[in-house]
């Protein structure tokens, strides 16, 4: 059995003394030069891995997974690589258990570990320990658990989605009054809709207060949208949300991954438009609200058709109204001449009225008589069927009192008599019907066909 010491002398250096009981000791006068060692394999591999153990380990590596395999045992093998490198990796069970994702190929990730040798094949290997997404990878982990877990409880489901009004009557606006966002939007809807009244509400956009600034900001515009917004005198309604922020990294946009944002923004009164970041960027508000604008200038776009617009619809309006009016008119001339002609001769109508009342009264007096003929015929036939009916139903009756009187006869019990059997009782009349019933010297009487004959048992034996 081989023992081996190892010591790390340099990067990728190993100075190693090796003993075995198999081996004789070499002669004290022989020159070291002379003799080369020479390594098994295996304790080459074992040297190698200690000497790995004492100048690495533990060791923490950075890179994209690649060839993710996960076995039946629950162990995980795949490899961690970078433009210059590429490093295979085992996981076993117990670490993999303690993952909080699923990792893939193409996955940016740290691992921690320890590296050593697969002594079988002597290939470098990193034991892994722990795995976690780089950079940003706890919080898009986050992000994902948080919106399978909104999904599940029905928030971003389409039949909750509202439709934009056509034409608002108020807007409403959450940004930071410090965003460029804000000079966008308001920029937008001053050069597209001058005319629809727009009311600011204040919150910051990023920060560890931000979530619960727009939580309150949008709360504040749901009171106004039960109400109105005054403006130059006049009351206008809020029939429009729009929240918006300008693009940034994930950390930037996390405010709008609050939990407590997303129900609020679920529980608008009005429809909401979410236009935070730029067209790549997603966060949860966007699956909540009731529309997603690629760009907050794009949201304020949606709720805002150019004046052009509105003025092309008018002209179109005013010439469908003036066409519909036209020809109103044309068809209220036409009946009016029709009834001009119908009031000038009025005889005429007489004249069609006498008409079809003659009409009516001939054939009501030929539907009577026709009913009259038909109800006389249907007595007749009637009366020339009523003396073969009462003779057949005579006859029916006869022929069942004679089966009657031969079913009768022949239930008769005196016909059995006749024929040589007898009708055995006691003397208070009780039939006898068994053995069982009599004993010795009991009286019995036997009725016959022609009278009756007292007798006495002397002896009584069943069968």
């Amino acid at each position: 059995m081989w023992t081996a010491t190892c010591r790390a002398n340099r990067l990728g250096g190993i100075s190693a003394g090796l003993t075995t009981p198999a081996m004789a000791p070499m002669p004290a006068s022989a020159p070291l030069a002379a003799q080369p060692r020479v390594w098994p394999v295996g304790a080459l591999c074992r040297a190698i891995a200690d000497a790995l153990e004492s100048r690495f380990n533990p060791v923490t590596v950075a890179g994209e997974i690649t060839g993710f395999s996960r076995a039946a045992s629950g162990h995980c093998y795949f490899s961690l690589k970078d433009a210059s490198g590429q490093l295979r990796c085992a996981m076993f069970r117990r670490a993999a258990s303690l993952l909080d994702f699923a990792p893939r190929d193409g996955d940016k990730v740290e691992v921690r570990g320890r590296l050593g040798v697969y002594e079988p094949r002597g290939e470098l290997q990193l034991i892994v320990e722990a795995l976690s997404r780089a950079g940003q990878g706890s919080l898009f982990e986050q992000f994902l658990q948080l919106k399978a877990k909104l999904e599940a409880q029905g928030l971003f489901d389409p039949a909750r989605k509202r439709p934009l009004p056509e034409m608002p009557r108020g807007i409403g606006l959450v940004t930071s009054l410090g965003a460029a966002a804000l000079h966008d939007v308001v920029t937008a809807l001053q050069r597209r809709v001058p005319h629809i009244p727009v009311l600011i509400a204040p919150a910051s956009v990023q920060g560890e207060g931000a979530p619960r600034e727009l939580v309150k900001a949008l709360e504040s515009l749901y009171g106004l949208a039960q109400g109105r917004v005054v403006r130059g005198g006049v009351a206008h309604p809020i029939d429009v949300i729009l929240l918006v922020r300008g693009g940034g990294a994930m950390e930037d946009l996390w405010a709008f991954n609050d939990e407590q944002l997303a129900h609020t923004i679920a529980s608008s009164p009005v429809p909401i438009i979410s236009g935070v970041g730029h067209e790549t960027d997603f966060t949860i508000a966007d699956f909540v609200a009731d529309l997603r604008a690629p760009t907050p200038t794009a949201a304020a776009e949606l709720v805002s058709a150019s004046t052009d617009s509105y003025l092309r619809t008018l002209d179109e309006c005013q010439a469908r109204l003036r066409k519909s009016l036209t020809h109103f008119l044309e068809r209220e001339a036409q009946q009016v001449d029709h009834l001009a002609a119908r009031i000038g001769r009025p005889s005429g109508a007489m004249t069609r009225q006498r008409a079809r009342l003659d009409a009516l009264q001939q054939g009501m007096a030929h539907a009577m008589r026709g009913d009259l003929q038909r109800r006389q015929n249907a007595l007749s036939v009637l009366q020339n069927n009523l003396p073969r009916a009462k003779q057949q139903a005579l006859q029916r009756l006869h022929e069942g009192c004679g089966r009657a009187e031969l079913r009768l006869q022949a239930l008769d019990p005196a016909r059995v008599l006749h024929r040589g059997y007898a009708w055995l009782t006691q003397q208070d009349g009780k039939p006898i019907t068994g053995v069982a019933q009599v004993r010795a010297g009991q009286s019995l009487q036997a009725t016959l066909a022609d009278g009756t004959v007292d007798l006495r048992v002397e002896n009584a034996r069943r069968n």
